[in-house]
């Protein structure tokens, strides 16, 4: 038998709030919670957006600063955003002249320039004929929504992130965040599993494309800057797993990072999935990390007319201003989706380790289905990709809940473009005619959080945790009616949240249609359904003995709780730690000794041939 891939420990944030403790699912829901849930919803958001300073924000001014909003100034001015406009200059009737001082000489000046010195290092040039310049000039940019993190929450000042691109930041916050949420301490962990018997696997889609990466690499030269020595490495969109292992966990273990467009998440996710029920691993740690709200990212999008503008906005509503909190608007009337940020990260272990540490389990991965659209003329457009890696889901999904396919629900992709509302409502409501699934209920996250392209799913699985949790399948409330061009006969949609009792929903779709044809569906299955089958697998004694061991583990996860709710803990960052160098091993022909690691590394391998 395969060894299931349960979940111990997430975390991560974005436009909801922190991840770990559902907390960032209770803002999405907001409205349905108790008042002593909202409270505690409200108090982590109020850490967040003040970085731990003393003092509560009152609830109107936390609601406001969460979820899908207007973008802040503290990304661009979507008011005043600037940029370069080419203009020509020439004489009128007669050469015209200007004066430029020798610092600012071209190196290569044009051959119609007659260069002249007038003193104090300054040169009069005399042209006959037109010149073109680069001026500075400003405009509204047409986007003016995004999903950003929690006004307030300064990111950077969770570590000495020492000019890193805001995606690394948010990978090394999302992985110490998930890593905490374990409950467990690592060097317990390391001490019970071999070194090469841990994976890592991240991503970006896009990689990091601010000025601190890609994008300062780009445009430096052009803006009279210099490319640092960083800006291209920390560009790579391999670097969330990268930064993972170097300065959060020390893994010496297998790592990677798939790219799949929006769904680089779930992609990946089945090879962490992949590792733990082949045995290859025994514990995973998965995710992604994405900072797209960047002026240029999004005018690349905005340019495909992928994004909800202001304009399209405005005559949805027929208003003369743009709703920007209703900008996301899944299976309904829409425009594009909508910009977001996002770090999310997953801790995976086989049932024999989680039981070994006492480990709380949020739910299990069985499988995670990929598969690739064919032959298509648009490389944008979506094609059969996608029916094929649901259909292989759910009927993973029936042998789990042994047919009661009522018991569960699906997290759709869900941007809130015209073409996703059509395409994946006809995909998920014929296969759920096929599979003999009368209502299908549908959630779509993305209309609280936007669309964070690599850890899109992320984004989902988190919140599908939280639904299990408490029970609250969130509605689609940026809409008022949906389209009259979606199918839904067998789906069930809701403009409103829906509860559901305790262990009622056992299993969910994580549903995923990325750019030119890289489609994934997740199978998850709740926490009740992992106690139960965790329980089935070993004898009284070895359950009343984990049990014992889950209670230090609830200790370990309250203590971090009641942190949380009354700080912004430093993130996980080790650089500076003495590095392990090939001169420091101890190595023979069975394995290999790194100092700091309690188990060496197994270097015996099969030859299966």
């Amino acid at each position: 038998m395969k060894a299931l891939p349960l979940i111990i420990g997430f975390g991560g944030i974005n436009a909801a709030g922190r991840s770990s403790f559902h907390h960032g699912y209770m803002r999405m829901v907001y409205d349905a919670l108790s008042a002593t849930q909202k409270a505690e919803c409200l108090q982590s958001l109020s850490v967040l957006m003040q970085n731990g300073g003393e003092g509560n924000l009152d609830e109107q001014t936390i609601l406001n600063g969460t979820l899908i909003r207007k973008v802040e100034k503290r990304y661009f001015d979507v008011d005043n955003v600037h940029l370069q406009k080419t203009i020509e200059v020439q004489g009128d009737k007669q050469a015209f002249q200007f004066l430029i001082s020798k610092k600012d000489l071209p190196n290569q000046p044009p051959a119609d320039w007659h260069i002249e010195p007038v003193g104090n290092d300054q040169f009069k040039i005399t042209s006959n004929q037109p010149s073109q310049f680069l001026i500075n000039d400003y405009q509204p940019f047409a986007v003016g929504a995004a999903g950003q993190l929690p006004s307030g929450f300064k990111l950077e000042d969770t570590y000495s992130s020492r000019n890193h691109p805001r995606g690394l930041q948010l990978a090394v916050y999302a992985a110490s965040d998930a890593l905490r949420a374990t409950g467990l301490d690592w060097s317990h962990i390391q001490s019970l599993v071999s070194p090469e018997q841990i994976s890592v696997y991240a991503s970006s889609a896009m990689g990091q494309l601010d000025e601190f990466g890609g994008g300062g690499m780009l445009r430096s030269n052009l803006m009279g800057k210099r490319v640092s020595s960083k800006h291209c490495p920390m560009s790579l969109a391999d670097m969330p797993a990268d930064f993972v292992n170097a300065y959060v966990l020390g893994n010496v273990g297998s790592t990677g990072s798939l790219i799949g467009a929006c769904a680089s998440f779930l992609y990946n996710l089945r090879m962490g999935v992949e590792d733990i029920q082949s045995g290859r691993a025994q514990l995973a740690v998965v995710g992604a990390a994405e900072a797209p709200v960047v002026l240029e990212v999004m005018d690349g999008y905005r340019s495909m007319s992928a994004l909800a503008d202001d304009e399209g906005l405005k005559k949805l509503d027929g208003s003369d201003t743009a709703d920007h909190r209703r900008a996301c608007r899944p299976f309904a009337e829409n425009c594009g989706f909508t910009m977001a940020e996002s770090g999310q990260f997953f801790v995976l272990c086989s049932p024999e380790l989680a039981l070994k540490l006492g480990a709380k389990v949020y739910g299990a991965v069985p499988n995670v289905f990929v598969n690739a659209d064919g032959i298509k003329r648009s490389i944008s457009a979506p094609g059969v990709g996608n029916y094929l890696t649901i259909g292989r889901a759910l009927d993973n999904m029936k042998q789990a809940l042994q047919g009661g396919l009522d018991r569960s629900f699906v997290m759709a992709h869900g941007t809130g473009t015209p073409q996703n509302r059509v395409t994946e409502s006809h995909i998920l409501n014929s296969m759920a005619q096929e599979f003999k699934i009368k209502d299908w209920p549908v959630a779509a996250i993305k209309c609280f959080v936007g669309h964070s392209l690599g850890p899109a799913s992320g984004d989902q699985l988190s919140a599908t945790l939280g639904i299990f949790e408490h029970g609250i399948l969130p509605g689609i409330t940026t809409v008022n009616e949906f389209a009259d061009d979606i199918y839904q006969d067998h789906l069930s949609l809701s403009t409103t949240h829906r509860q559901y009792e305790p262990g009622q929903l056992q299993a969910a779709l994580l549903n995923s249609k990325g750019f030119g044809g890289n489609n994934a569906t997740a199978v998850v299955l709740s926490n009740q359904w992992c106690n139960d089958y965790l329980q089935k697998q070993v004898s009284n004694e070895e359950w009343n003995n984990y049990q014992q061991k889950l209670e230090n583990t609830q200790a370990q996860l309250s203590s971090y709780k009641d942190q949380v709710l009354s700080e912004v803990p430093a993130s996980i960052y080790r650089y500076g730690e003495p590095a392990v160098e090939g001169y420091d091993i101890s190595i023979s022909q069975e394995s290999i000794a790194l100092p700091g690691y309690v188990n060496p590394v197994n270097l015996k391998t099969e030859f299966p041939y």
